[in-house]
């Protein structure tokens, strides 16, 4: 499982496990009475499984941002490097342009081979 997902597992297991205690409490042969009073238990542990998936769903947040702040850095870097680079072979290749060539060397030792 994907880390980012760990926090959508969590709270899907949650949520899921709430609704069925609720349907499965709904669907038992109880009587009434102590239906309600399981009912009731459950209700009262809903804050706190609200407040247990909000400090996961956070904790999740604040390690995907983490992370996506040190792989930006990490492209940052390597952005500044390749235009570091493009600007020297840029130079480089302007140079290179710029020196006078002497065209008729070449011109005047073929002259001379034939």
């Amino acid at each position: 499982m994907k880390k980012g997902n760990t926090g959508a597992f969590l709270a899907g297991m949650l949520v899921g496990g709430a609704i069925g205690t609720i349907a499965g409490l709904l669907s038992a042969p109880r009587s009434g009475k102590e239906t309600r009073r399981i009912l009731k238990k459950s209700a009262d542990a809903l804050p706190e499984i609200a407040e247990d998936l909000s400090t996961s769903l956070q904790l999740q947040t604040d390690r995907l941002s983490e992370s996506a702040m040190r792989n930006w850095g990490e492209t940052l870097t390597r952005l500044k490097e390749a235009i570091a680079a493009g600007i020297e072979a840029s130079g480089l290749e302007t140079q290179e342009l710029q020196q006078p060539r002497d065209i008729t060397s070449n011109t005047n030792s073929t002259e001379t081979h034939l």
